[in-house]
């Protein structure tokens, strides 16, 4: 087995992504085409999206041709529903599903099906060394433009056993940070543009506390109280560090809650939203806290690829 491979297939709301695995867990490919997105529009349809996908996944599996070269795939991983819950579903990964039962079918390799979430809290503990985390429960926040979610994780199955803790009772954390952006000229998807903003901010930053249950905080508020700061100082930067700063006391709130109520142990930081360094920084400092790189804290296969190598390997042990 030493000169074969993996291949993940991931096509959430925004991106198709394809990743290559070696034999030994080395990461060979991490490949990304985010989908067009046309400009003042804050996000995609389902069937925009699923068109962009088909589209987008025969350049995708041709690139993962030229890495993939003379190994052997072994196996192939897919994510084929946005979470680990009854009911949930997204028709955008009907196209990666396609797509990899078509290649795993031709290559007689085997088919692992995961949700989009057990990816992104594989690729954080793949990116950060802390696969060691696999052999007891710990705590994830997967933080992006579809989920706001704090959940005790523990290894099972072909992924992981998710319950949700806490979260968001209303609006995501980065479909916050894109209606802000927008609104305010912004390319979408606006998560670096708004990083880069409040980076350059220098004077105060507003405070005005986010409104918490417990281990649940309510961000649908935000959006006007941000607004009505640039609607007043017409400065973005301000704007940027006002909306960070305060998606930053939520999750540091509502982590702290779960922490109080379930017991301390160590969270990974994984979604999109979480490359933000501003909020790794916060974050980072505040709790045990470990974070996907930014390679693989936005949409990635990487974290499927490596799920569908654990489970061929439990299952020729």
């Amino acid at each position: 087995m030493t000169d074969g491979c993996f291949l993940g297939i991931d096509t959430s709301n925004y991106t198709t992504s394809v990743a290559v695995i070696g034999a030994g867990g080395e990461e060979l490919a991490n490949l990304k085409y985010p989908l067009p997105v046309k400009a003042g529009e804050r996000g995609l349809r389902q069937s925009d999206a699923l068109f962009s996908h088909t589209a987008a996944l025969p350049r995708a599996m041709e690139d993962a041709k030229a890495v993939i070269g003379a190994r052997p795939v072994l196996a192939v991983g897919v994510s084929t529903r946005p979470r680990n819950v009854e009911g949930s579903y997204m028709p955008c990964f009907l196209a990666g599903l396609s797509a990899a039962t078509a290649f795993a079918a031709g290559a007689r390799v085997p088919l692992y099906h995961f949700s989009h979430q057990c990816g992104h809290i594989m690729a954080a503990l793949y990116s950060s060394g802390r696969e060691d985390l696999l052999g007891e429960p710990f705590y994830a926040a997967h933080v992006s433009g579809g989920t706001t979610e704090l959940l005790s994780v523990s290894a099972e199955g072909a992924g992981f056993a998710c319950r949700l803790i806490g979260g968001t009772k209303d609006v995501n954390a980065g479909q916050l940070i894109d209606r802000v952006g927008v609104a305010m000229g912004l390319g979408f998807p606006c998560g670096p543009q708004m990083e880069a903003l409040a980076l350059s901010y220098k004077g105060k930053i507003p405070k005005r506390a986010p409104r918490t249950d417990g281990a649940f905080v309510n961000f649908s508020g935000a959006e006007n109280l941000a607004l009505k700061v640039y609607s007043e100082t017409q400065d973005k930067t301000q704007t940027a560090a006002f909306l960070l700063s305060h998606i930053g006391e939520g999750l540091s709130r509502i982590t702290r809650a779960c922490m109080e109520e379930y017991g301390k142990k160590c969270i990974a930081f994984a979604g999109g939203v979480m490359s933000n360094s501003i909020l790794k920084e916060r974050l980072g400092r505040e709790f045990s806290a470990f974070f996907a790189d930014p390679p693989h804290s936005a949409d990635n296969a990487v974290g499927i690829a490596v799920l569908a190598r654990r489970n061929f390997l439990k299952n020729q042990g």
